[in-house]
Order: structure tokens, then C-alpha cells, then sequence
């Protein structure tokens, strides 16, 4: 922590290489919070790994643009794609898109989910640990019923209304945990009394304020006393415009208590109203017990119409599309 690194220009030397890769190379690790560079000083590291709960002296770094007007590029999927991926699902399934879906969700979508994540959010998991459902609200819900009603809850303050709404409605006890510059206040987080961590470290809504490196190890760290979870809500990840994959609590989860969330409401349609959670193997077979009995609330057609879109390659297309278009309204407005 504190340290000062090796200018550009020494770097290159010693590594014989140019000094464009070294500079995206520290823009990588500005980007996840790992340095940060300090006018005509040069860059420093800033990530903590078992410093407690300190909170560094930082500047948050958002991996998006800034809120407001510029933030609004669009990210509509193709329609005249999705279109053409709906005609091949009815032809390609006939009447069999017609049946119910099973109560985790299609085997296709579910795989389909399973590949996806391995390959561009470094999380691992088996097809039985992912568990598809209308929306991340229904999703909440089920977590409530899965963990508890004896257990406290702790959100971010200010986070997504609807979260709170979906706890109080579950007449559960909620925290309100205070944001700080770049993550929940180290002190207030230490002083919980929370059992689960409801938590969006890309970026929280409405403040913006993505968790740095260090502070996603401090949520960590605070996971590992106890029987404590977290629940790690990564909506709208898939936009950053870092060129290196954002880092997940999930992955680097080393006492399997981590529940991952995502939807895609945002990457392909808000009428979509499909969500996924995976579940840490700790939970699969309490979740089977207490909940297999629910139906599927995403019907088989459109699964099947968004699992051809991950595996078609057009989905991550279109999210590419969109960060590219990002970074270019990054560099005009430099």
C-alpha cells in the first residue's frame, strides 16, 4: 500500500516491451483498483488484501461514464437479430418450446449461462448451481425464503429501491448500510450486525460508486466469520469498458458463500424479465429441499430464444458493440 511503481518508460526497458503495453497494462489495474496514477507523481498502489477494515484514502474509479447525459449510450439489442433468433427457435423446437420449462430453468439456457460466465466473468460453475427466474425482484425473494426470515439483512445506502422494498416485504430485519467513496463505510460494515450482504460492487445505483479491489476483499473478509453470505448483485457489469474481465466476488470466494446475481433486462430487453443466480454448492441441496417445488417463472420459449443468443455469438456481439461505442464517448470527452 503506498508504494510508488516503476515508471512507463523503466518498465519497458526492463521488460522489453513498448511502452503502449505497459501504459494498458496500468490502466487495467487503475481500472480494478489496484493503483491509481497521481499527477506528475506517477502511479501508486492502493489495494489492500489483509489490511482490516481500513479504508484507503482513494478516489473512487468508475468503470463507466460519468452519470447523467453522457451516460446514455444506447443498448437496445438488434431487433432485426432477436427477431431472426425468435423465427429459428419456432422452427428449429416445432411445438416442444410449447412445454413447461423445469423448475431450475432449461438445460439450454442454464448451459448456455454456465459456458458464458467461464468464459468472460472467470466464474466456474456446474450447470446445477445456476437457477433462472423472472426478473432479480423474484430472485430476491427467493433468497429470503432460501437463507431466512430469522436473518438480518444488510443493503447499501442509497441503493436500487426495490431491494429495500423486496426485504421489508419479506418482513425480514434490514440494515442500511452508508456508502463511502468506494464501497460500504469500513466502520459501519465492521459494526453490522448483518448475516447476509446484499451488495452491487460494479457499480451501485443511483451513487455510481463501484468498489474498488481492496474494498471487495474487505466484503470478503467479512464473509468468512461465522455463517455469513453475500449476495453479490452484478447487474449491468457486462457495459464496463475496461478491456479485462471485471472480477467477481464469486471467484474469488474461498468459503463458498457467495451468491452471484444478473439479468439480462438490460442487455438484451426489459420485457424480458429473465434473472439468473448462481448458488455456492453449499446451498444447492438446502435449496432443493426447501424450494424445488416452484415452478419456473420464465417460459420455455423465450429461455430458449436467449440461449441461442449466447450461444450464437450474437449476444456477445452486441455487448461489445456497446462497450466500444462507451469508450469512444470516453475519448471525446477527454
Amino acid at each position: 500500500m503506498g508504494s510508488k511503481l516503476p515508471s512507463k518508460r523503466t518498465i519497458a526497458l526492463d521488460s522489453n516491451t513498448s511502452t503502449v503495453t505497459v501504459e494498458h497494462a496500468y490502466s487495467l489495474l487503475i481500472d480494478e483498483g489496484y493503483i491509481e496514477s497521481c499527477e506528475r507523481s506517477g502511479f501508486f498502489v492502493i489495494f489492500r488484501a489483509d489490511d482490516g477494515f481500513v479504508t484507503a484514502p482513494i478516489q473512487n474509479h468508475i468503470h463507466d461514464l460519468p452519470l447523467g447525459s453522457h451516460a446514455d449510450t444506447p443498448t437496445d439489442f438488434p431487433f432485426s437479430v432477436l427477431a431472426k433468433t425468435m423465427r429459428k427457435v419456432i422452427s428449429d423446437y416445432g411445438e416442444s418450446m410449447l412445454e413447461r420449462s423445469p423448475n431450475l430453468g432449461t438445460t439450454q439456457l442454464r448451459e448456455a449461462i454456465r459456458v458464458y460466465l467461464a468464459q468472460n466473468r472467470g466464474i466456474l460453475a456446474d450447470t446445477e448451481q445456476i437457477i433462472i427466474g423472472s426478473g432479480s425482484e423474484y430472485l430476491y425473494t427467493l433468497l429470503v425464503e432460501l437463507l431466512g426470515r430469522d436473518k438480518i439483512y444488510a443493503i447499501e445506502s442509497p441503493s436500487y429501491k426495490k431491494i429495500e422494498q423486496v426485504y421489508k416485504a419479506s418482513d425480514v430485519s434490514l440494515e442500511k448500510l452508508p456508502l463511502s467513496h468506494d464501497g460500504i463505510d469500513s466502520k459501519a460494515l465492521k459494526n453490522s450486525n448483518a448475516d447476509i450482504l446484499h451488495i452491487s460492487p460494479y457499480r451501485s445505483y443511483p451513487s455510481g460508486v463501484t468498489a474498488t479491489a481492496s474494498k471487495r476483499h474487505e466484503y470478503l473478509r467479512w464473509a468468512e466469520k461465522g455463517s455469513r453470505y453475500i449476495i453479490e448483485d452484478d447487474f449491468e457489469s457486462e457495459f464496463s469498458v475496461s478491456r479485462k474481465t471485471e472480477e467477481t466476488l464469486f471467484s474469488h470466494s474461498f468459503k463458498d458463500n457467495v451468491i452471484y446475481m444478473n439479468t439480462f433486462s438490460k442487455t438484451v430487453s426489459s420485457s424480458f424479465r429473465i434473472g439468473y443466480m448462481v448458488l455456492p454448492q453449499s446451498l444447492i441441496i438446502e435449496y432443493k429441499d426447501k424450494l424445488s417445488f416452484l415452478s419456473c417463472t420464465v417460459p420455455t420459449y423465450l429461455q430458449l430464444v436467449l440461449a441461442e443468443l449466447l450461444n450464437n455469438g450474437d449476444f456477445e456481439r452486441h455487448v461489445n458493440r456497446v462497450r466500444r461505442n462507451k469508450r469512444k464517448e470516453i475519448s471525446s470527452l477527454k
